[in-house]
């Protein structure tokens, strides 16, 4: 065992995982290689005991459990046809307006947040569904991939969200009134999207032209109101059903998501979508990414235990709290790190790294934790479109048939006026804290 003191360490703990990620290795193996061989050099063999507290401790944590079940919610809904349904009624109504197709785009991004909360999942289905019918149609190919994208990624907020069930437990807060707190911001978002989009199209209405009439009239009024509703509603209850249950007390979310998970079930039986291997594909992909999440959290909750058991935590408080400008400047100060990490690191291990360190403080700035953990997911929005780890340029550019020759160019220069519209959310939300907090002060106990 070996004398440091806790600025040393946390200075290279937190330098360690940086490094360890540039090289290459999984965010897994880098967080927790730096806080085992930490560990093993501060505390000696009883790093062995701290590690697999804190690592059981995530593991076996009741509120987890609602993960996989989200997860599954989400990726059989993917597997059941309800994008291109929504996408195809919406498709008849809105068409004709300058910008349709790209709100369109965002407001099925907005629903499928409700459904599938799984943001490859929503990503991929508006590239390969959204996409190819806006540039078809000679919209602005920026415009189109940013529409792709910022609508693809709500799904991590509006709930049912996995980000929201992972960032719960790790900041104590509960995970049902993260989810009703993430709702108006999450709407403000979507609104602030389309609005963007409008008024370019209003203004340049070349880069997203309506859709001829002629185009739209092949089906009669009755029947693009049967299309809409028959696409709508199933949907709509499935969400309903398992957010109205935590909402008024009658289940935690855990058995909320046991319900949701159901009804997704249900779902693609009645859209005769369930086969064997629609419902393989779906158990391995909630497999695959439930254990991703865990294997990062678990890592994760070691390296923090590290990073506390040596002091750390007391150096971080006191270097934020001393920050010009008192309680808004060491918030701010929060906010930039986390916009920064954005850029290099996955938000899973953002918030099983930050959370832990940054919510304690809520109290000595006089935030409500509540407000303070949605501004933060606020924020984890733009880790999506924020390059060189962006996940959903990834998916774009991976997904996109290869005849549309999307680049990488046209896709980040998409995305800038989305990232500038969530620190305008971000603005709005610290101006009006209510936003966050009226729907949560409704729920019943």
């Amino acid at each position: 065992m070996i004398e440091i003191s806790p600025e040393i360490v946390a200075i290279v703990m937190l330098g360690g995982v940086v490094l360890a990620m540039m090289t290459g290795y999984p965010l897994a193996f880098a967080i927790g290689g730096v806080a085992f061989i930490m560990g093993y050099l501060l505390f000696g063999n009883h790093i062995g005991h701290l590690l697999y507290s804190r690592m059981l401790g995530m593991i076996s944590s009741y509120i987890f459990l609602a993960l996989p079940m989200f997860v599954y919610m989400g990726v059989l809904l993917q597997y059941s046809g309800v994008a291109e349904k929504l996408y195809t009624a919406l498709y008849l109504w809105l068409g004709g307006l300058r910008g349709g197709l790209a709100i369109i785009t965002v407001l099925i991004g907005t629903i499928l947040a409700a459904c599938v909360g799984v943001i490859g999942a929503s990503v991929t289905m508006l590239t390969l569904v959204a996409l190819p019918a806006m540039i078809k149609r000679g919209y602005n190919r920026s415009l189109a991939c940013g529409s792709v994208c910022a609508g693809g990624t709500l799904g991590i907020l509006i709930p049912p969200s996995i980000m929201l069930v992972i960032y719960g437990p790790s900041a104590g807060l509960s995970v049902g009134k993260l989810f009703f707190a993430a709702f108006i911001p999450g709407f403000i978002l979507a609104g602030l999207y389309c609005t963007y989009i409008g008024v370019r199209a209003l203004i340049w209405p070349q880069v997203a032209p309506a859709i001829p009439a002629e185009q739209r009239a092949a089906l009669s009024f009755r029947k693009k109101i049967v299309m809409l509703v028959t696409s709508l509603i199933p949907a709509s209850v499935l969400v309903l059903s398992v957010l109205g249950s935590i909402f008024f007390g009658v289940a935690p979310p855990t058995e909320a998501a046991a319900v949701g998970a159901i009804g997704a079930t249900l779902l693609a039986v009645v859209y005769r979508k369930l086969t064997w291997q629609v419902f393989r594909k779906a158990a391995l992909e909630t497999l695959t990414v439930s254990c991703f999440i865990y294997i990062i959290g678990a890592t994760a909750m070691g390296f923090v235990g590290v990073f506390f058991h040596a002091g750390c935590k007391d150096v971080v408080s006191e270097i934020i709290l001393a920050t010009p400008g008192g309680r808004w400047g060491a918030f701010s100060a929060i906010m930039f790190v986390v916009f920064i990490l954005g850029f290099v690191m996955d938000w899973i291990g953002i918030i099983f790294l930050m959370v832990p360190i940054v919510s304690p403080l809520c109290p000595a700035m006089g935030f409500d934790p509540l407000w303070f953990g949605m501004m933060i997911c606020l924020m984890l929005q733009s880790a999506f479109m924020t390059p060189p780890l962006a996940g959903a340029l990834y998916f774009v550019k991976g997904v996109s048939a290869p005849e549309l020759k999307i680049t990488m160019g046209e896709i980040i220069r998409g995305v800038v006026p989305f990232v500038i519209l969530i620190i305008v959310a971000i603005v709005l939300c610290a101006v009006f804290p209510q936003l966050i907090l009226w729907l949560p002060s409704l729920m019943i106990k």
